[in-house]
Protein backbone atom coordinates (compact mmCIF):
# COMPACT_ATOMS: atom_id res chain seq x y z
CA UNK A 1 0.00 0.00 0.00
CA UNK A 2 1.71 3.35 -1.04
CA UNK A 3 1.04 6.88 0.84
CA UNK A 4 -1.18 8.48 -0.07
CA UNK A 5 -0.19 12.16 0.47
CA UNK A 6 -3.15 14.94 0.43
CA UNK A 7 -1.75 16.97 -2.76
CA UNK A 8 -1.99 14.13 -4.90
CA UNK A 9 -5.41 12.51 -3.47
CA UNK A 10 -7.37 13.14 -6.49
CA UNK A 11 -10.86 11.86 -5.39
CA UNK A 12 -12.59 13.48 -1.85
CA UNK A 13 -14.78 11.13 0.25
CA UNK A 14 -17.03 12.07 2.74
CA UNK A 15 -16.59 15.96 3.40
CA UNK A 16 -18.90 16.52 0.26
CA UNK A 17 -21.12 18.94 2.77
CA UNK A 18 -18.17 20.93 3.27
CA UNK A 19 -16.77 21.21 0.07
CA UNK A 20 -20.35 22.68 -1.39
CA UNK A 21 -20.59 25.08 1.65
CA UNK A 22 -17.27 26.58 0.26
CA UNK A 23 -18.13 26.42 -3.24
CA UNK A 24 -21.73 28.52 -2.45
CA UNK A 25 -19.30 31.07 -0.81
CA UNK A 26 -16.73 31.27 -3.62
CA UNK A 27 -19.97 30.69 -6.67
CA UNK A 28 -21.54 33.96 -4.79
CA UNK A 29 -18.60 36.06 -4.57
CA UNK A 30 -19.00 35.56 -0.71
CA UNK A 31 -15.64 33.46 -0.23
CA UNK A 32 -13.54 34.84 2.78
CA UNK A 33 -9.68 35.31 2.20
CA UNK A 34 -8.82 33.93 5.26
CA UNK A 35 -10.69 30.81 6.25
CA UNK A 36 -9.84 27.95 9.38
CA UNK A 37 -10.41 24.36 8.77
CA UNK A 38 -10.36 22.93 12.06
CA UNK A 39 -10.44 19.49 13.36
CA UNK A 40 -8.59 16.20 14.21
CA UNK A 41 -5.97 15.35 12.41
CA UNK A 42 -6.27 12.80 9.50
CA UNK A 43 -10.23 13.80 8.18
CA UNK A 44 -9.25 14.93 5.15
CA UNK A 45 -8.64 18.70 5.80
CA UNK A 46 -6.24 19.19 3.71
CA UNK A 47 -7.38 16.99 0.64
CA UNK A 48 -10.30 18.93 0.53
CA UNK A 49 -8.30 22.55 0.98
CA UNK A 50 -6.46 21.08 -2.60
CA UNK A 51 -9.47 20.06 -4.25
CA UNK A 52 -11.46 23.26 -3.72
CA UNK A 53 -8.39 24.92 -4.84
CA UNK A 54 -8.93 23.09 -7.89
CA UNK A 55 -11.99 23.83 -8.46
CA UNK A 56 -11.34 27.40 -8.70
CA UNK A 57 -8.22 27.28 -10.50
CA UNK A 58 -9.22 24.83 -13.20
CA UNK A 59 -12.39 26.90 -13.90
CA UNK A 60 -11.99 27.38 -17.50
CA UNK A 61 -9.20 24.83 -18.53
CA UNK A 62 -8.95 21.75 -20.07
CA UNK A 63 -10.16 18.36 -17.87
CA UNK A 64 -11.45 20.88 -14.81
CA UNK A 65 -12.93 19.82 -11.78
CA UNK A 66 -15.34 17.14 -11.94
CA UNK A 67 -18.03 18.07 -9.20
CA UNK A 68 -20.08 15.74 -9.98
CA UNK A 69 -17.77 12.96 -9.08
CA UNK A 70 -15.58 15.34 -6.81
CA UNK A 71 -12.93 14.17 -8.58
CA UNK A 72 -9.57 15.86 -9.73
CA UNK A 73 -8.62 15.15 -13.34
CA UNK A 74 -5.16 13.87 -13.21
CA UNK A 75 -4.80 15.37 -16.79
CA UNK A 76 -5.52 18.85 -15.70
CA UNK A 77 -2.92 21.34 -15.43
CA UNK A 78 -3.57 23.31 -12.33
CA UNK A 79 -3.61 19.37 -10.91
CA UNK A 80 0.06 19.16 -12.48
CA UNK A 81 1.90 22.77 -11.53
CA UNK A 82 0.42 22.26 -8.20
CA UNK A 83 2.08 18.82 -7.73
CA UNK A 84 5.13 20.13 -9.12
CA UNK A 85 5.28 23.02 -7.18
CA UNK A 86 5.38 25.43 -10.37
CA UNK A 87 1.54 27.22 -10.15
CA UNK A 88 1.85 30.82 -10.25
CA UNK A 89 -1.42 30.83 -8.27
CA UNK A 90 -0.53 28.85 -5.14
CA UNK A 91 2.01 28.82 -2.09
CA UNK A 92 2.09 26.00 -0.17
CA UNK A 93 3.74 26.42 3.57
CA UNK A 94 3.92 23.51 5.57
CA UNK A 95 6.51 22.12 8.29
CA UNK A 96 10.18 20.81 6.92
CA UNK A 97 10.25 17.51 7.53
CA UNK A 98 13.63 18.38 9.30
CA UNK A 99 12.68 20.81 11.45
CA UNK A 100 10.69 21.20 13.91
CA UNK A 101 8.68 24.74 13.28
CA UNK A 102 7.34 26.24 10.63
CA UNK A 103 10.26 29.18 10.27
CA UNK A 104 10.26 32.99 9.90
CA UNK A 105 12.03 32.38 6.22
CA UNK A 106 9.54 30.30 5.45
CA UNK A 107 7.02 33.31 5.98
CA UNK A 108 9.19 36.00 4.54
CA UNK A 109 9.72 33.84 1.29
CA UNK A 110 5.75 33.96 1.04
CA UNK A 111 5.69 37.64 1.53
CA UNK A 112 7.86 38.36 -1.80
CA UNK A 113 6.04 35.83 -3.93
CA UNK A 114 2.48 37.63 -2.84
CA UNK A 115 3.96 41.04 -3.81
CA UNK A 116 5.05 39.92 -7.02
CA UNK A 117 2.59 40.74 -9.49
CA UNK A 118 0.13 38.26 -10.78
CA UNK A 119 0.83 35.96 -14.31
CA UNK A 120 -3.28 36.32 -14.14
CA UNK A 121 -6.60 37.55 -12.85
CA UNK A 122 -7.49 34.21 -11.03
CA UNK A 123 -7.86 33.91 -7.06
CA UNK A 124 -4.44 32.92 -5.62
CA UNK A 125 -4.11 30.88 -2.73
CA UNK A 126 -2.05 30.49 0.42
CA UNK A 127 -2.11 26.78 2.12
CA UNK A 128 -0.62 26.78 5.24
CA UNK A 129 -0.77 23.24 6.74
CA UNK A 130 -0.41 22.22 10.27
CA UNK A 131 0.00 25.93 11.94
CA UNK A 132 0.32 24.35 15.39
CA UNK A 133 4.17 24.51 14.62
CA UNK A 134 3.99 27.70 13.31
CA UNK A 135 6.30 29.80 16.24
CA UNK A 136 6.27 32.84 17.82
CA UNK A 137 8.30 34.90 14.76
CA UNK A 138 6.25 33.08 12.27
CA UNK A 139 3.09 33.89 13.45
CA UNK A 140 3.52 37.69 14.24
CA UNK A 141 5.16 37.93 10.61
CA UNK A 142 1.98 35.50 9.21
CA UNK A 143 -0.19 38.37 11.73
CA UNK A 144 1.06 40.78 9.22
CA UNK A 145 0.14 39.31 5.94
CA UNK A 146 -3.47 38.51 7.46
CA UNK A 147 -4.43 41.90 8.49
CA UNK A 148 -3.57 43.53 4.86
CA UNK A 149 -3.80 40.51 2.53
CA UNK A 150 -2.86 40.92 -1.21
CA UNK A 151 -5.90 41.77 -3.75
CA UNK A 152 -7.42 38.34 -4.85
CA UNK A 153 -5.43 36.32 -2.23
CA UNK A 154 -7.06 34.03 -0.55
CA UNK A 155 -5.30 31.76 2.85
CA UNK A 156 -6.41 28.14 3.85
CA UNK A 157 -4.85 27.37 7.15
CA UNK A 158 -5.62 23.73 8.42
CA UNK A 159 -5.92 23.65 12.17
CA UNK A 160 -5.38 20.30 14.12
CA UNK A 161 -7.32 20.77 16.49
CA UNK A 162 -4.28 22.59 18.74
CA UNK A 163 -5.00 25.38 20.67
CA UNK A 164 -4.23 28.66 18.71
CA UNK A 165 -2.99 32.31 19.36
CA UNK A 166 -6.81 34.29 19.49
CA UNK A 167 -4.75 37.19 17.26
CA UNK A 168 -4.73 34.23 14.72
CA UNK A 169 -8.50 33.05 14.83
CA UNK A 170 -9.78 36.48 15.45
CA UNK A 171 -8.65 37.07 11.88
CA UNK A 172 -10.42 34.10 10.27
CA UNK A 173 -13.44 32.15 9.42
CA UNK A 174 -13.50 29.07 11.46
CA UNK A 175 -15.11 26.05 9.45
CA UNK A 176 -14.94 23.17 11.87
CA UNK A 177 -15.07 19.57 10.09
CA UNK A 178 -16.23 16.76 11.84
CA UNK A 179 -16.60 13.08 10.67
CA UNK A 180 -18.82 10.16 12.68
CA UNK A 181 -17.46 6.89 13.23
CA UNK A 182 -18.78 5.17 10.17
CA UNK A 183 -17.73 8.29 8.16
CA UNK A 184 -14.36 7.40 8.96
CA UNK A 185 -14.92 3.88 8.36
CA UNK A 186 -16.80 4.12 4.95
CA UNK A 187 -13.97 6.64 3.67
CA UNK A 188 -11.56 3.92 4.45
CA UNK A 189 -12.97 1.44 2.72
CA UNK A 190 -13.75 3.85 -0.47
CA UNK A 191 -10.03 5.02 -0.49
CA UNK A 192 -8.38 1.39 -0.23
CA UNK A 193 -11.30 -0.54 -1.53
CA UNK A 194 -10.80 -3.28 1.33
CA UNK A 195 -12.67 -4.72 3.94
CA UNK A 196 -11.65 -3.25 7.37
CA UNK A 197 -12.39 -6.54 9.62
CA UNK A 198 -10.00 -8.52 7.37
CA UNK A 199 -7.18 -6.84 7.97
CA UNK A 200 -7.16 -4.69 11.20
CA UNK A 201 -8.44 -5.98 14.47
CA UNK A 202 -11.35 -3.49 16.01
CA UNK A 203 -9.82 -3.80 19.16
CA UNK A 204 -6.80 -0.97 18.24
CA UNK A 205 -9.66 1.06 16.64
CA UNK A 206 -10.57 3.77 18.69
CA UNK A 207 -14.26 5.25 18.56
CA UNK A 208 -12.84 8.42 17.32
CA UNK A 209 -10.39 7.50 14.61
CA UNK A 210 -9.74 9.32 11.58
CA UNK A 211 -9.68 8.09 8.31
CA UNK A 212 -5.60 9.48 8.25
CA UNK A 213 -5.16 7.81 11.57
CA UNK A 214 -6.69 4.26 10.37
CA UNK A 215 -4.69 4.56 7.48
CA UNK A 216 -1.43 5.32 8.90
CA UNK A 217 -2.12 2.19 11.02
CA UNK A 218 -2.41 -0.05 8.37
CA UNK A 219 0.62 1.48 6.67
CA UNK A 220 2.73 0.64 9.71
CA UNK A 221 1.18 -2.69 10.65
CA UNK A 222 2.19 -3.63 6.73
CA UNK A 223 5.34 -1.93 6.69
CA UNK A 224 6.85 -3.79 9.66
CA UNK A 225 4.42 -7.20 8.75
CA UNK A 226 2.37 -6.67 11.52
CA UNK A 227 -0.91 -9.29 11.45
CA UNK A 228 -2.70 -6.38 13.01
CA UNK A 229 -5.91 -8.70 12.25
CA UNK A 230 -4.87 -11.15 15.01
CA UNK A 231 -3.36 -8.55 17.57
CA UNK A 232 -5.31 -6.99 20.67
CA UNK A 233 -4.61 -3.16 21.85
CA UNK A 234 -2.57 -5.02 24.57
CA UNK A 235 -0.50 -7.39 22.70
CA UNK A 236 0.23 -5.14 19.98
CA UNK A 237 1.64 -2.27 22.38
CA UNK A 238 3.79 -5.25 23.61
CA UNK A 239 5.02 -5.78 20.34
CA UNK A 240 5.83 -2.35 19.14
CA UNK A 241 7.58 -1.10 22.55
CA UNK A 242 9.78 -4.65 22.01
CA UNK A 243 10.77 -3.29 18.71
CA UNK A 244 11.77 0.45 20.09
CA UNK A 245 9.26 1.90 17.40
CA UNK A 246 9.19 5.05 19.32
CA UNK A 247 12.85 5.34 18.78
CA UNK A 248 12.66 5.39 15.11
CA UNK A 249 10.59 8.41 14.34
CA UNK A 250 8.24 10.90 15.39
CA UNK A 251 4.87 9.48 13.40
CA UNK A 252 5.45 6.11 15.36
CA UNK A 253 6.34 7.65 18.60
CA UNK A 254 2.87 9.54 18.55
CA UNK A 255 1.12 6.56 16.82
CA UNK A 256 2.60 4.28 20.31
CA UNK A 257 1.03 7.85 22.52
CA UNK A 258 -2.04 7.11 20.63
CA UNK A 259 -2.78 3.62 21.37
CA UNK A 260 -1.62 4.21 25.45
CA UNK A 261 -4.06 6.50 25.53
CA UNK A 262 -6.44 4.00 23.86
CA UNK A 263 -5.76 1.44 26.30
CA UNK A 264 -6.53 3.79 29.57
CA UNK A 265 -9.80 4.50 27.67
CA UNK A 266 -10.50 0.95 27.43
CA UNK A 267 -9.75 -0.12 30.97
CA UNK A 268 -11.02 2.78 32.82
CA UNK A 269 -13.72 1.23 33.88
CA UNK A 270 -12.65 -1.85 35.40
CA UNK A 271 -9.93 -0.87 37.19
CA UNK A 272 -9.52 0.54 41.13
CA UNK A 273 -10.00 4.43 42.14
CA UNK A 274 -5.91 4.21 43.29
CA UNK A 275 -4.92 2.35 40.14
CA UNK A 276 -6.93 4.93 38.10
CA UNK A 277 -5.24 7.87 39.30
CA UNK A 278 -1.80 6.26 38.52
CA UNK A 279 -2.82 6.27 34.92
CA UNK A 280 -3.77 9.69 34.91
CA UNK A 281 -0.71 10.51 36.37
CA UNK A 282 1.06 8.47 33.73
CA UNK A 283 -1.22 9.94 30.53
CA UNK A 284 -0.08 13.50 31.67
CA UNK A 285 3.18 11.98 31.57
CA UNK A 286 2.74 11.76 27.89
CA UNK A 287 0.94 15.08 27.50
CA UNK A 288 4.48 16.66 28.99
CA UNK A 289 6.81 14.26 26.93
CA UNK A 290 4.86 15.60 23.77
CA UNK A 291 4.75 19.28 24.33
CA UNK A 292 8.19 19.65 25.61
CA UNK A 293 9.72 17.01 23.89
CA UNK A 294 11.24 15.06 26.25
CA UNK A 295 13.26 12.24 26.43
CA UNK A 296 10.55 9.07 26.21
CA UNK A 297 12.39 5.42 26.68
CA UNK A 298 11.63 5.91 30.40
CA UNK A 299 8.20 6.89 29.96
CA UNK A 300 7.83 3.74 27.14
CA UNK A 301 9.54 1.27 29.96
CA UNK A 302 7.48 2.56 32.63
CA UNK A 303 4.51 1.63 30.78
CA UNK A 304 5.25 -1.83 29.96
CA UNK A 305 6.49 -2.56 33.36
CA UNK A 306 3.89 -1.28 35.61
CA UNK A 307 1.16 -1.02 33.65
CA UNK A 308 1.03 -3.65 30.41
CA UNK A 309 2.87 -6.56 32.73
CA UNK A 310 1.35 -4.89 35.88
Amino acid sequence: MNIIEPISQTQLFGLNQYFNDLISLNNNNKLPNKILLSGQKGLGKATMAYHFINYVLSKGEQFEYNLDNYKINEKNQTFKTILNQSNPNFNLIDIDSEKKFIDLNQIRELILKLNKSSFNQKKRFVLIDNIEFLNTNSINALLKVLEEPTNNVHFILINNNKKILPTLLSRCINLKITLSNKQSLDIIKNLLNIDLSEIINSDIINYYSTPGYIYNLILFGQKNNYDLANLNLQQFLRLIIKDNHYKKDTSSKYLIFNLIELYFSKINHSVSENINFEYSLFLKKISNSIKFNLDDESLFMEFEDKILNG
